[in-house]
């Protein structure tokens, strides 16, 4: 008699990991604070706020930190029981800040734990911090102070400022949703910011396409078309010195494998295919139109565009082309021009066109089920994330792996196409 068949074992969920930009002045991403959720069903804060931390550096720990914070640093959000368990110490000190909550007693074993952080070369941040906060005693080893700046009366930002930010400790606003936010943080004093508030550029410099960039959206433009003409695309890549550079660079590198020389554009053109050359010129203008933008929101394009990719055999998105959607999606921010600039002129896929223009003004169209998950995912918003799953009949573990392939795919893709200029 054959032994009973034993159930396969369960597979373990992929990780709900999120992340929010954090600024300098000049609007350059000098890190992310991590968001995380053990299971997205549920739309609160996780009650195990310790279970949640230790699965972050667990993921952190299996996907790699470079991948999930582009070589920058970590911001995480440390309990009381997880920073006297030194949990943290499984991670590279010069890669983490641990941010300190705001219920975290300031007693002596908290003050001597900051102080085995701080001689181990660890940062720390305090988190939410209030005028007469109960954690006073931590100021002086810490190297982040975040103020939820809509939680301010009147002048106290900049009296905290005053009083607190050094050398040694930057004042960092939390909670930046619009540019007027960023203006008032700025003039009272803090030099580090936190917020979404740049995905939807306010301030434009221009209301046309710069000639240097209207090259590259003629390319787009040809990759985009129902037939493509390999002929006029050889023309324009051959017209583009550092394109042509940055061809001949992915097609030597480790993640291709090509063994043959390149002998010609043509010829590499050809060892690429037509499909893979299509998704390399749209990662490579991605790169060429964000030279001037902080990387974070050329990754975070190509991120969604990979996702979108991933997601479209499960969804129902007629002829559009989600890579290209998700692509686009931040193109405006990337060159602070309006969408419908961006858009002009480009032969999309009309429900491409309309979902573009129309998330930006709130109507809706047959493909904004798909946009708003790609944004909510990407935010961490796991209430609607839950929801536009439920509404694409699509499981959340897939939801999941398929963020977390295209963080790794984004990460791959621009360490092996240099940026313009290297």
């Amino acid at each position: 008699m054959s032994p009973p068949a034993q159930a396969a074992p369960a597979m373990k969920p992929s990780p709900c990991l999120a992340r929010q930009p954090i600024l300098t002045e000049d609007e350059k991403v000098i890190g992310y604070e991590l968001l995380f959720r053990e299971s997205p069903e549920d739309n609160r804060f996780s009650s195990d706020a310790e279970s949640a931390t230790s699965s972050t550096i667990d993921t952190l720990n299996v996907m790699g930190l470079d991948v999930v914070c582009d070589g920058r640093l970590a911001f995480i959000n440390c309990t009381h029981q997880m920073l006297l368990k030194e949990y943290f110490l499984l991670l590279p000190p010069d890669k983490v800040v641990v941010e300190i909550q705001e219920n975290v007693p300031a007693d002596e074993s908290v003050i001597a734990a900051c102080l085995r952080l701080k001689q181990r070369s660890y940062r720390i941040a305090l988190d939410n911090f209030v005028p007469s906060d109960a954690r006073e005693a931590l100021v002086p080893r810490a190297d982040f102070i975040k103020v939820d700046i809509r939680r301010l009366a009147p002048g106290q930002g900049a009296a905290m400022a005053a009083r607190y930010a050094s050398e040694h400790c930057r004042m960092l606003a939390q909670r930046v949703e619009t540019r007027q936010h960023f203006v008032t943080a700025l003039k009272d004093g803090f030099t580090r910011f936190q917020g979404y508030f740049f995905r939807h550029p306010e301030r434009m410099r221009a209301r046309r396409i710069p000639t240097s960039q209207a090259g590259n959206l003629r390319l787009l433009q040809a990759i985009s078309a129902p037939e493509v003409d390999l002929a006029a695309v050889e023309d324009l890549i051959k017209h583009d010195a550092s394109l042509c550079y940055r061809l001949l660079r992915y097609l030597n590198s480790p993640l291709l494998g090509v063994s043959s020389p390149v002998k010609s554009i043509r010829h590499g053109m050809n060892l690429l295919g037509e499909r893979e050359l299509v998704r390399w010129i749209r990662m490579a203008i991605t790169l060429a139109m964000g030279q001037e933008k902080c990387s974070d929101l050329v990754l975070s394009s190509l991120v969604r565009a990979r996702f979108c990719e991933l997601l479209a055999p499960k969804v129902d998105h007629g002829t559009s082309d989600l890579f290209l959607m998700g692509m686009l999606s931040l193109m405006d921010a990337i060159l602070e021009i309006p969408m419908g600039v961006v858009v002009e002129g480009l032969a999309l896929n009309p429900d491409t066109k309309a979902e573009l223009l129309g998330a930006k003004t709130g109507n809706k169209t047959r493909l904004s089920p798909v946009y708003d998950l790609m944004v909510a995912r990407e935010a961490g918003d796991w209430e609607a994330v839950t929801a536009e799953t439920k509404r694409l009949n699509v499981s959340l573990p897939f939801i999941n792996r398929a963020y977390n392939e295209a963080m790794s795919w984004a990460h791959q893709m621009t360490s092996a196409a240099p940026r313009p200029g290297q």
